[in-house]
């Protein structure tokens, strides 16, 4: 960094220089960060002939016409005149003003240079013989890039100031090339079609398309023709990384505790930035700040914590951070995965198993924890932290009395060590003591469904490799009748797809039974659920009708309602007052018409439903609450005209249905 310090220096000593200078990296490479701290000071500690330099930093951050840039750079200058305005930045020791006192003023009111309402000519107001240039942010400006390097341009060629630009080239040629894209494919569209090449084959139309847009629209040779004039050396900023780090780390001198743990660490924030494959700072600086939170709870809560998961969640938070701030990858990625049981499992089975649907995960860890070894390598508490930005403390502490509970596995259950290890970590008199324990499990049924199904393609993968003495048929007999027991304290899987693609079901038509077996059982899972689920919330009516509608409303796109006897709901309704029959009535009516697709399932309860309240009116001496009822059956109707009459018509429980209301 000493040497281009030097370099920058050395075009400003120069006595006369017509061209520009320019400073190419990264976003969050720290390049204003290297212009703030080390060649600003520099420059304004020159004398050169009894003339010291004055520098003037502008970012072109959302600059949208060339005169905002003028008036920057004459409030800038400006500040260095006024004397109650520099009075006023002493006291509060500031060297520039603050951004929202620059926005906040009418600036000609406050330098008292306007005059009859007249629009100011902002370039007539500073003088620059004594400054230095300093524009950042060329990419991110919304005035065109040409345009400005023209008028930059005025003041290098014409007035000779040194003039210092920082951008990020490659961005910098992406929004020459992609902007106003839509109209440019247009145009080169027409173009074509004039041309009659829109008929020709020899190329495919989306690269003779390109190819035209190039061709008519070469925003990019003007700005290499306008920089060969313009800029004379362009100096690539690569920083050394120790020098950076020792800056991010003085910011949390404030905590000794967290300064210290940092400063001993930083071969692995070193380590772990490099494997990011990025150069940006700004998200590293986030990370660490993002980690000294971590770093404050878990010694206020935890202090105990084994200095080895202190120093994996400062990789995970690191890692985290990149993969998903640098757009890598989408924030999804992370949100099924719930634990670092969850998490190893899907290690396991595409390591052991050469499962490679869940390729990301695999990558991830053999990038971030290569020849790092942590038991405990996932903490949701700090993806959450990471992608929210909600430091969840119910998530924070089940992920710590999860590590209590976990951190040596050799007190984890046989089966857990199955489904979160890899198999060749246990050692060979170990090996055989757990499977015989996992196998006492299997017989008598008292893991869950899921974990059944996963532990059988373990178990064929070491009966095909002579690891057990079990053949495939026996394993399968075994495994089938303890999903069968298992049923009865299992819960349902919702994401049935994701969990089984967390196991090898590539290793053989064996596993086809296994699985075909898991989802007729699931199915009686997610009946029950939802049986227990609905006599949950229509157990609400009459009497708790609030709790209803708030239960109820949960469920305005999910089918509950085929999962409850039409005649209770009867019951019920007809308890309930007349205003909470309609406000039942508009829900259901209104829950239809929205979701009627998802909903479909609903349809024949909907029509046993109708049945029993027409039955119920039919005869019956009129009243308020009668009329509610046939106003409810006809908006019944109206659900099931959404539906083809051979969804429900078939149903076989009306008729018992219409029994019980006989003696009504």
């Amino acid at each position: 960094m000493e040497d281009l310090v030097e370099s920058i220096l050395d075009y400003v000593r120069a006595d006369y220089t017509d061209y520009a200078i320019m400073i190419n990296g990264e976003w969050g490479s720290g390049k204003t960060y290297f212009w703030n701290n080390q060649v600003k000071r520099k420059i304004e500690s020159l004398n050169l002939n009894g003339k010291k330099y004055t520098t003037i930093y502008m970012s072109l951050y959302g600059i949208s016409n060339l005169e905002d840039i003028s008036k920057k750079i004459f409030i800038e200058t400006t500040q260095l005149m006024d004397k109650n305005l520099k009075k006023y930045m002493e006291t509060h020791e500031q060297s520039v003003i603050p951004e929202y006192a620059k926005t906040g003023l009418e600036m000609s009111n406050f330098f008292g240079v306007s005059k009859n309402d007249d629009k100011i000519d902002y370039a007539k107001f500073f003088a620059t013989d004594d400054k230095v240039l300093c524009f950042d942010d060329l990419e991110r400006a919304n005035v065109d890039v040409i345009d400005i390097l023209g008028y930059i341009n005025n003041f290098v060629e014409h007035d000779h100031i040194k003039t210092i630009l920082i951008c990020n080239e490659k961005e910098l040629s992406t929004k020459l090339k992609s902007s106003n894209l839509e109209m440019k494919t247009f145009i080169a569209t027409y173009i074509l079609d004039k041309e009659n090449g829109l008929l020709n084959s020899d190329k495919p139309m989306v690269e003779k398309i390109k190819e035209k847009i190039e061709y008519v629209f070469d925003k990019a040779n003007d700005y290499e023709r306008i920089k060969e004039k313009l800029i004379g050396e362009t100096f690539e900023y690569a920083p050394k990384f120790n020098y950076i780090i020792d800056g991010l780390l003085m910011r949390y001198s404030g905590n000794q505790d967290l300064m210290k743990f940092l400063r001993e660490h930083t071969n692995l924030i070193t380590s772990t930035f490099v494997k990011s494959g990025t150069r940006n700072l700004r998200i590293l600086k986030h990370a660490l700040n993002d980690f000294s939170k971590v770093y404050e709870v878990v010694n206020k809560y935890y202090p105990n914590t084994k200095l080895r998961v202190l120093q994996t969640m400062l990789i995970f938070t690191i890692a985290v951070s990149f993969e998903i701030k640098a757009g890598k990858i989408t924030k999804d990625k992370f949100i099924t995965i719930d634990s670092n049981e969850e998490y190893k499992s899907i290690l396991v089975s595409s390591r052991v198993l050469m499962d490679n649907r869940q390729f990301y995960i695999k990558e991830f860890d053999n990038n971030y924890y290569f020849n790092f070894k942590s038991d405990y390598r996932f903490f949701k508490f700090i993806e959450i932290y990471v992608r929210t930005r909600i430091f969840d403390m119910r998530k924070f502490k089940i992920d710590m009395e999860n590590i209590i509970n976990t951190i040596d596995t050799e007190k984890l259950p046989g089966y857990k060590r199955l489904l979160t290890e890899e198999y060749w970590k246990i050692s060979d008199d170990k090996f055989p003591e757990i499977v015989s324990e996992v196998i006492g499990n299997i017989k008598d049924g008292s893991l869950k469904l899921i974990e059944i199904v996963k532990l059988f393609g373990y178990f064929s993968y070491f009966s095909k490799r002579k690891l057990i003495d079990y053949d495939i048929s026996s394993l399968k007999e075994m495994f089938l009748e303890s999903m069968d027991k298992a049923v009865e304290h299992s819960e349902y899987v919702d994401n049935i797809e994701e969990e089984l693609s967390r196991i090898g079901l590539d290793i053989g038509e064996e596993m086809d039974e296994i699985v075909n077996r898991f989802h007729i059982l699931n199915n009686k899972l997610e009946d029950k659920m939802y049986r227990e689920q609905a006599e949950n919330i229509f157990k609400c009516i009459p009497m708790r009708m609030e709790a209803f509608y708030d239960k109820f409303s949960g469920f305005m796109d999910k089918p509950i309602l085929n999962h409850y006897d039409p005649y209770q709901m009867f019951q019920r309704v007809t308890c309930a007052s007349n205003e909470d029959i309609m406000l039942i009535k508009e829900m259901l009516v209104d829950r239809f018409k929205k979701n009627t697709e998802a909903l479909k399932p609903e349809a024949s309860f909907i029509k046993n439903f109708k049945s029993v309240l027409d039955d119920y009116c039919s005869g019956k001496e009129t009243n308020i609450k009668v009329v509610m009822l046939k106003e409810f059956s006809r908006d019944l109707e109206e659900i099931l005209s959404l539906y083809d009459s051979s969804i429900y018509e078939n149903s076989n429980s009306e008729d018992d249905i219409l029994m019980k209301i006989e003696d009504i």
